[in-house]
């Protein structure tokens, strides 16, 4: 099992060609993650402000600026503070399924807003996405699958249950972004009010480590190169307790193992073809 592999730099020549996934910030205060093709760039979730989420993607030569769109799971703040700002400033599109507008959030006002459903795939430029619903406590939340040539990356946080819906579209990614958001003792322990306890660990909550390491059990294969443990709560759970669960679910060798931060943003996580199976690097 790996925990952390490091390489040299990069070329920015070779980056283009490569599957590019920056954890940006994931937790509690703010989720936002980058994905690139090379050709097209988005942001799934901006919920830092736009200021910050600026500041981050520059420590790893990022920019706003080369964004094609802004993709929004859901409409909790923690997951689009930053989504108007960047839309205006730089006249981004925001794909945003018709649940998350019920509540009217401001943060989704005066965007160029783009409509999806979950069951239905869309595309933005060369990239393929298919949204699936999640059970979460918000309009309709969407879990998601993007395709970029032959790779396949999943996305699920902020959900209470894994349902077979949940289990299917997350089969066969080549990296994985799951929530880890509690250790089970630590929540009923810990300094929560009771109701609050009761909403995290319910089935419209989030998954605990245990929930995380039952799914990679499940859908676990040879050529799943990386997962990504996410919104990990920090009253609630610690990233050794999260790696010690759940890699206890992780039989494959090729697969290793981080946990995102809230405060920092990630290295990057380069996805790149060989013969045989699909490799991971971190720059």
């Amino acid at each position: 099992m790996v925990f952390e592999k490091l390489t040299d730099a990069h070329d920015p020549a070779e980056l283009s060609e490569d599957i590019s996934v920056c954890m940006l910030a994931s937790g509690s205060r703010g989720n936002s993650i980058y994905v690139s093709d090379g050709h097209t760039s988005i942001l799934v979730d901006a919920g830092l402000s736009g200021v910050e989420i600026e500041r981050r993607m520059a420590s790893r030569g990022l920019s706003p600026g080369d964004l094609d769109a802004i993709v929004v799971s859901h409409e909790h703040e923690d997951h689009i503070r930053g989504v108007g700002i960047l839309s205006r400033r730089f006249n981004l599109p925001v794909y945003v399924n018709d649940g998350a507008l019920k509540s009217e959030p401001p943060q989704l006002r005066h965007i160029r807003r783009q409509s999806f459903c979950c069951g239905s795939p869309f595309k933005i430029n060369t990239l393929m996405l298919h949204p699936f619903s999640i059970s979460h406590d918000a309009g309709d939340p969407a879990g998601f699958t993007i395709h970029l040539r032959n790779h396949k990356i999943g996305i699920a946080t902020d959900l209470g249950i894994v349902t077979a819906m949940v289990r299917e579209h997350l089969s066969a990614c080549d990296l994985l972004i799951l929530e880890a958001n509690h250790d089970p003792d630590m929540l009923v322990n810990g300094p929560y009010p009771w109701h609050l306890k009761q909403r995290v660990k319910g089935r419209t909550g989030h998954l605990s480590n245990q929930d995380t390491r039952a799914l990679l059990e499940d859908i676990g294969h040879h050529r799943l190169q990386h997962v990504i443990l996410a919104h990990l709560s920090e009253t609630n759970n610690t990233p050794e307790k999260a790696l010690a669960e759940v890699c206890e679910g992780i039989h494959s060798r090729q697969t290793s193992v981080t946990v995102a931060s809230q405060d920092i943003c990630s290295q990057i996580v380069l996805l790149h073809s060989s013969s045989e199976f699909l490799e991971a690097d971190y720059v």
